[in-house]
């Protein structure tokens, strides 16, 4: 049984070496991927392939132009409780990630730049806050695509306020 396990640790050992010699051989490195490449995304994923934040819809301005305001409550127990009102605009989750139509999608949410969320309906509990953080909603489409009115992303911003117990 431990000569198993020897040969065992052994084999891990040097063949994981191996692999590693071999990899830098072939010029294999270990920096990520690049999301924008589609070449980085083949083999079974086509979910990732079709995945593609780089675009944007642009619809013109007008009275059926989507918008999006958002609101924070302080949640009784404890974080925050943020509150998504779009406007000509409604939240399809069955079409995600599917062909874009017109008028439906989802939400990003994302506090100080950095992505939290995909959102899908009007409230999202948010366990906690940093005062002054920045909170920011952007409507997308099915596709994931950044939905623009006039060029100009349809998103909506605001400053966590000071002193709440969910911070």
């Amino acid at each position: 049984m431990s000569r198993s396990l020897a040969l065992f640790a052994i084999g891990l050992v040097f063949g994981g070496g191996a692999g590693f010699v071999i990899a830098a051989g072939n010029g294999v490195t270990f920096e990520g991927h690049d999301h924008g490449d589609p070449a980085h995304h083949g083999g079974g994923h086509g979910e990732m392939a079709a995945h593609d934040h780089s675009q944007a819809v642009s619809l013109a301005a007008g009275p059926d132009a989507p918008s999006v305001a958002i609101q924070l409550h302080e949640d009784p127990m404890a974080g925050w409780n943020l509150q998504v009102t779009p406007q000509n605009f409604r939240f399809a989750p069955q079409h995600a990630s599917a062909a874009d139509v017109e008028g439906e999608g989802h939400a990003h949410v994302y506090v100080n730049g950095e992505k939290l969320a995909r959102l899908y309906a009007n409230w999202m509990h948010i366990p906690a806050l940093p005062e002054g953080a920045e909170v920011k909603v952007s409507l997308n489409t099915n596709s994931h695509s950044a939905l623009l009115v006039e060029g100009q992303p349809v998103e909506a911003k605001l400053t966590v306020p000071a002193g709440g117990e969910g911070s």
